[in-house]
């Protein structure tokens, strides 16, 4: 490929490049297909297709996510024997000892102030935070 220039299209895709001269090009995956949105405002529609067409977004490398079926939010349960409240330190079932072998993090104050800080347009809150830093 050397002494060609500009961009040149790859034939076959790696999904990760290797070390060295083991690399290969990935940047020429599968494309997601453009789509209309209904109901924008006029003409912003047929603009963001347009879009779409002349820069098409990249495909899901992992269109199966990894094996794992993914369950719509509205789908029903699939454990029907098992309290919702399974998990937690109330209610029926299993409390949180259920867990215990899953990483824990602990909140501190300034991590809380310092997400909150994220979302206030007054930057009161980020004065709070540099008294924490």
């Amino acid at each position: 490929m050397a002494g060609k220039g500009g961009y040149q299209q790859p034939n076959n895709p790696a999904p990760v490049s290797g070390p060295g001269s083991l690399s290969q090009r990935t940047d020429g995956s599968p494309t997601q297909a453009a789509t209309y949105i209904p109901g924008l405002p006029y003409g912003q529609g047929q603009e963001t297709y347009n879009n779409q067409v002349k820069e098409p977004m990249q495909g899901n490398p992992f269109p199966s996510m990894g094996g794992m079926n993914v369950v719509p939010l509205d789908a029903p349960t699939m454990f029907p024997e098992e309290p919702g409240t399974a998990g937690i330190d109330a209610g029926p079932g299993v409390g949180s000892e259920a867990m215990m072998d899953l990483p824990r993090y602990k909140s501190n104050p300034r991590d809380t102030i310092a997400k909150v800080a994220m979302f206030d347009d007054t930057g009161e809150v980020e004065l709070i935070l540099s008294k924490f830093i």
